[in-house]
């Protein structure tokens, strides 16, 4: 097991879709790559770069975007604040004139179909989601380096140790389930509270929750934004976008002018369950139809899975009288503590561990938050978690055409509707007589990670995505 210090952005991090382990790692390998190149001032003597994926990101790059991802990041862009509506005329223009301009600053010569290779049948043996990037020299040397994009945006370079930029004295070292229960246990605190304790040794409380908040005006953002765009989906699978005319059959002709509004708007049409269910599912539909358009999304904590918990959250603020900022950093907080232990005994990435790592995870995640901004004990809020991913294990990774859109964007409202469920199991169930821990469902995982044949992690090598002519419609 990784005994790693993972703070809530890390769990929760800005950029754009549609991939976290496909487009937003590579994108920070090539930022670090050229920004290596820099610090050892032969960025000005580069004449030539090479790019090679292999495993899953040859596999199902094109469709995820990883080619456009590390062009942008060998360019100087950031995927938090890049603007999105330049993302396709930038990449236009480095195909075009055959030039590259690293950092922004410094052009060299680039063919994109003789510098950029996608090898399908080559896998490096760390990790399926690895890149090499070759920089080449006036002088005739050359560098190379290679990058494992592990899930959820993180970045491993080879044999390199892991990043300890970070590490701190915590005053609750977690690194499973029984720790965490134990913390909360001896002291009292709610999970929430366990995890703002130690991302106070990171920085300060004010900084803390400013943070938050901002990943939750961007959850907010992008589902206003999906839930009113119309259109198809890039990619070639014509997927029709149906959040926006969801979103305006429910509301019935009720008007609003912003999302305070608009919420307002939704709760007039009551609480029965058929339409509380559907909005359930236009949320996690709207952010998940923006992921697929390169829009701007937080990891939750994965791209593929990043509709999920704002689905889960929004319902609370919407349907459960949750709306206040304390509620919404509370459960950020929680959500993040489980995401946290699943990435350290097991993935969060559908390369290593199919889908059940990015939806079912994603799942647990929101189960648990729920739980515990519903008044639900510590035990309970564990228990949730449990009973979501308990019923995602052995979910596969099959995405249609590479693309993050069949059967992904679905499966989001499918982990939203599973979170709620099991959040009020949870609320009505004692702990005490559960069969199942938490710690056991991360191992089981692990386990059904490692038997799982490997044509249903993220390669389009199986399942939905060789059984489903790219001709027909999703549904």
């Amino acid at each position: 097991m990784n005994k790693e210090q993972i703070s809530i952005f890390d769990i929760f991090k800005i950029g754009v879709g549609p991939s976290s382990s496909h487009t937003l790692g590579p994108w920070r390998a090539a930022q670090k790559f050229v920004r290596k190149l820099e610090r050892d001032k032969v960025l000005a003597e580069t004449e030539g770069i090479k790019i090679l994926l292999y495993g899953s990101l040859a596999k199902t790059g094109k469709g995820h975007g990883t080619d456009i991802a590390i062009l942008l990041g060998l360019s100087g862009g950031d995927p938090v604040t890049f603007d999105v509506g330049q993302i396709q005329p930038t990449v236009d223009r480095i195909k075009r004139d055959c030039q590259l301009f690293l950092t922004g600053t410094h052009a060299i010569n680039f063919n994109y179909e003789d510098d950029l290779l996608f090898l399908m049948t080559e896998s490096l043996p760390y990790h399926p989601n690895a890149v090499t990037l070759q920089a080449f020299f006036k002088d005739g040397t050359a560098r190379s380096e290679t990058y494992y994009s592990i899930g959820g945006g993180f970045v491993v370079e080879e044999n390199q140790p892991v990043d300890d930029t970070l590490e701190v004295d915590l005053p609750f070292p977690i690194q499973n389930a029984k720790d965490l229960l134990v913390w909360c246990m001896r002291t009292g605190l709610k999970v929430s509270e366990i995890v703002l304790e130690n991302e106070h040794a990171w920085r300060s409380e004010e900084d803390t929750n400013k943070g938050v908040l901002n990943i939750f005006y961007t959850i907010r953002d992008c589902i206003y934004r999906g839930c009113h765009t119309t259109g198809v989906l890039p990619g070639g699978l014509n997927v029709e976008r149906r959040a926006a005319k969801l979103n305006k059959k429910l509301l019935s002709g009720r008007t609003y002018t912003d999302f305070e509004t608009w919420m307002q708007a939704i709760r007039e049409g009551g609480t029965g369950f058929q339409y509380t269910l559907d909005w359930v599912s236009c949320f996690a539909l709207a952010v998940n139809e923006e992921n697929a358009s390169f829009g701007r999304v937080v990891t939750a904590p994965t791209n593929g899975a990043a509709g999920v918990i704002p689905a889960v959250l929004q319902y609370y603020l919407t349907f459960c009288n949750g709306f206040g900022e304390e509620k919404i950093i509370q459960f950020i907080a929680t959500a993040s503590e489980i995401g946290s232990i699943f990435k350290k005994g097991s993935t969060i990435s559908a390369a290593m561990g199919g889908c059940q790592a990015e939806i079912g995870v994603s799942s647990a995640m929101a189960a648990a938050a729920l739980t515990e901004c519903l008044g639900g004990s510590q035990r309970q809020v564990l228990m949730a978690a449990e009973i979501a991913m308990e019923h995602h294990l052995g979910l596969t990774c099959d995405p249609i055409g590479g693309l993050v859109q069949v059967p992904c964007i679905e499966r989001n409202t499918m982990g939203a509707i599973k979170a709620i469920t099991a959040s009020q199991l949870a609320l009505q169930s004692n702990p005490e007589k559960a069969k199942v821990s938490l710690d056991g469902v991360v191992h089981t995982m692990w386990e059904t990670a490692l038997d799982m044949n490997v044509k249903y992690k993220e390669t389009s090598d199986g399942g939905l995505a060789t059984n489903i002519p790219l001709s027909l419609p999703e549904c």
